[in-house]
Order: structure tokens, then sequence, then C-alpha cells
């Protein structure tokens, strides 16, 4: 038994004894403690710097892109402001004035081209991360920039930049394409899928709502919502509340999320669940993409299978289709109801799949690539891994067909034949790393 148990449990009924003796042992004792917790202190604190100066690449601190893209960017002034102006100025009658967070992305880069292309004012946002290479980023900026769309190189976690924008130019729509991708690396780095997909939505979304006129918003949610459902096609009024990856969570909250601010702020949203989106210009993350890079430097590729030897498969979709099915997007987006961050009445409220209805077993996306770089290739057969990725994707889209008149139009082989063009256009000569 322990010497504490002889304590009373009622307050104030013990009384220590005044002993000369016990008061000198417990200033000895008080006083030995103090001088070992100082000591290990001192050591664990030593420990620390040894760490931090001999190991720096250790340092989640120093890795982590999202702790990095909360550095300070330079933006202001009235050359700024007039940049800001001559990009979000509308040609077209009739046209919108519309900001495109994640400009500089695969998607973000399409749809300004297309909006800027039809006569619609079109701002870009982009933080420039390095979850892959920058230099194609910054390769898409100035194609960007050469159609006339000026990138603003910012966070949207930054409200004093949002908020300064929303002053400069009264936007019509916000297309939100601003977000951490990738199923795999949110097991590495799950704090940048926070601090996008849920922290930076939810930081737009308030610049938003206090926003007068209110603009309509659509933004990319993401097929991985249907995380473990074993539905197919996936519809849009199936379960999402099994989600298979930390990325699937964060867009089914972004989902949630949307609902909220519509409920209480009369925002108009519209969610697009893209699925698996590939051609020129694309991730390098993605399978068609280092699959390309990979047979071309003759490795040999990984190829996965399901439990009993299962297919696994994905609805390839086309960009230029995803592009379609964004602006019918916008153009069916009804305007926001809300003033000053004040409901006035029931605001529209949507969510959309766009795929290309026709899953394609990944084995058959190598054969295409084998044909199309006329390399033969190494296949590697292995076991799905546990990372987040699911068997299969597939999609219904006929609400979107519908409602937005989505008919996606581009197959695999046409599809993969334009990206493989890019591809080697892009990369010849040496003069771009692929990575």
């Amino acid at each position: 038994m322990s010497h504490l148990d002889d304590i009373p449990s009622t307050p104030g009924k013990f009384k220590m004894e005044k002993s000369p003796f016990i008061h000198s042992r417990m200033r000895w004792h008080w006083q030995s403690s103090l001088a070992k917790l100082t000591f290990w202190s001192i050591v664990f604190f030593c420990l620390i710097l040894i760490f931090f100066f001999r190991f720096p690449s250790s340092n989640p601190l120093l890795q982590d892109p999202y702790r990095r893209s909360l550095r300070t960017y330079n933006w202001g002034g009235p050359a700024w402001e007039k940049r800001v102006r001559s990009s979000a100025r509308v040609r077209s009658r009739n046209g919108f004035s519309v900001l495109v967070t994640g400009a500089a992305g695969f998607v973000g880069t399409h749809v300004s081209s297309a909006l800027k292309k039809r006569g619609d004012g079109v701002l870009g946002v982009d933080n420039f991360n390095d979850y892959y290479d920058p230099s194609l980023k910054r390769a898409r900026q100035e194609l960007l920039e050469r159609s006339g769309v000026f990138i603003v190189e910012g966070d949207i976690n930054d409200s004093a930049l949002l908020m300064k924008l929303f002053e400069v130019v009264a936007f019509t729509h916000v297309m939100h394409l601003a977000a951490q991708a990738g199923v795999r690396y949110a097991m590495e780095n799950p704090g940048s899928y926070v601090h996008s997909n849920i922290a930076g939505f939810v930081n737009l979304l308030e610049v938003c709502k206090s926003a007068n006129p209110q603009p309509a918003i659509v933004w990319a949610s993401s097929s991985s919502v249907y995380g473990l459902n074993n539905k197919v096609p996936f519809s849009e009024k199936d379960r999402t509340d099994q989600p298979a990856s930390l990325y699937a969570a964060t867009k089914k909250a972004g989902e949630e999320i949307a609902h909220t601010y519509n409920h209480i702020y009369g925002l108009s949203l519209t969610g697009l669940r893209f699925f698996t989106v590939y051609g020129p210009w694309g991730r390098p993350d993605m399978a068609y993409f280092f699959f390309t890079r990979d047979i071309l430097k003759r490795k040999p590729i990984p190829i996965f299978e399901a439990a009993n030897h299962g297919t696994v498969a994905r609805d390839f979709t086309y960009i230029d289709d995803i592009v379609k099915g964004c602006l019918a997007a916008l153009d069916t987006a009804e305007k926001s109801t809300g003033t000053g961050g004040k409901k006035k009445g029931p605001a529209q409220l949507r969510v959309y799949n766009l795929g290309n209805t026709s899953p394609v077993p990944v084995s058959t996306l190598v054969s295409i690539l084998e044909r199309l770089l006329k390399v033969k290739v190494k296949r590697n057969i292995m076991k799905l891994p546990r990372n987040g990725d699911v068997q299969f994707t597939h999609a219904n889209v006929s609400l979107a067909q519908r409602e937005l008149g989505y008919k996606p139009t581009t197959d695999l082989q046409t599809g993969l034949k334009k990206f493989v063009k890019w591809y080697t256009s892009f990369y010849s000569g040496g003069k771009k790393a692929a990575g």
C-alpha cells in the first residue's frame, strides 16, 4: 500500500507534525528533485538543438509544404491592382468575372484558358507549392499570361489577400479548384490536407459570404468521397460516409461545409466530383503521367491487383470533358441570396459527378501507353497497398447530363494520344526534367 493511502480523503482533517527532521528532509528532497529536473531539462533541450542542427532535413516544419505555403507573398499597390482589374475585365456581353483558385494547377489552367477564350474576365490565385515540380506550374502560368490571365501568387488561407481581391473586383463567380491533391501523400503529410481542403475552403467561404454582391461558387469535390461504396456506377445519391483516405475525408468534409454556408449565409454552391482527370499539362503524381515517364526510361511498371486477383480500374476522364462540365456548372449557377453575410432567401446547392462512365483497367492504360510510346513495358504485378487507393471508380453522370448538358466524348485511347504528344514535346531535348 502506498503512503498516500494514509492521507484522509476529507480536507482539513490531516495535520502534519511539526518535526525539524521532517522539514529538513522535505527541503533536501525538494532541492534534489529540482536539481534533477533542471539537469534533465537542459539535457533534453540540448538534444533538441543537436537534432535540429545536425539533421535539419528531418525537421517536419522544414519539409511540410503546408508550413512552407504560409510564407509571405508580395501583393498590393497601384500597378498590381491595375493588373488584377485588367485580367478580371469582362470582354463579352453577359460574361462573368471569375476568380479561379488553383489557377496554375492542371484543371485550373484549362478552365481559366477556356473562360478567357470565350470572353469572361478571369483572375487566378495560386500558392505554387512544391507538392510536385513547381516549374510545371510556372510553365502553365506563362501559358495563361500569354492569353491575358494574371495569376496572383498567394494562399487561400490569406484572408487579407482574398478580401483585397474582392475589394478591387466584384467577382460574379468563384471557381474553387485549389486543393491539396493526391490520395497516398496524405499518409506523409496529413496537415497539408486540413490546411488546404478544409481551412482554406472555409476561409474562402468566409470572404465570399461577406462580399457584396456574394458570388456564385463552383468547387472541386472528388470521386474519392464514394470511398468503400460497392454499388456501381457511383450516383450522387449513394452513401459517402466511408472514406478510404484522408484526402477523401477532407473532400467529404468540404461538401458538408458547403451545405452549412449555403444554409446559413445563402451562398450558391455547386460541387463537382471529378473522376480521374487526365490530359496535357497534367499532374506528375498521376499514374498515366509517371507511367509515361518511367516507360520512356525503360523502368518496370507496377500493376496493382486487388484481392483474389481483382482488377483495378479507373473512370479516366479527359480534361476537355471536365472543362465543359465546369463551364456548364458556372453557366447554370444561380445567384447567391445573401448580402453582407446575411441570408435573404433559399440558395442553390448542387453536387454532380463528372466522369467518363467507362472504367478502364490500369493494365489496359499501360498497354495503350506501350503502343503510343513504342516501348516494350516490363510489368510488375503487385498487391494493391492499403494507402487509401480503392479498387475501382465508375461514374453515373445522368444527373449532370440532364441538368448541365454534360456528355463526355473522349475515349482513353484518343485522350492518351493527345497527352503523349504534349508530353514528348514539353519534355523533349532535355529542356525540362520530368522527375
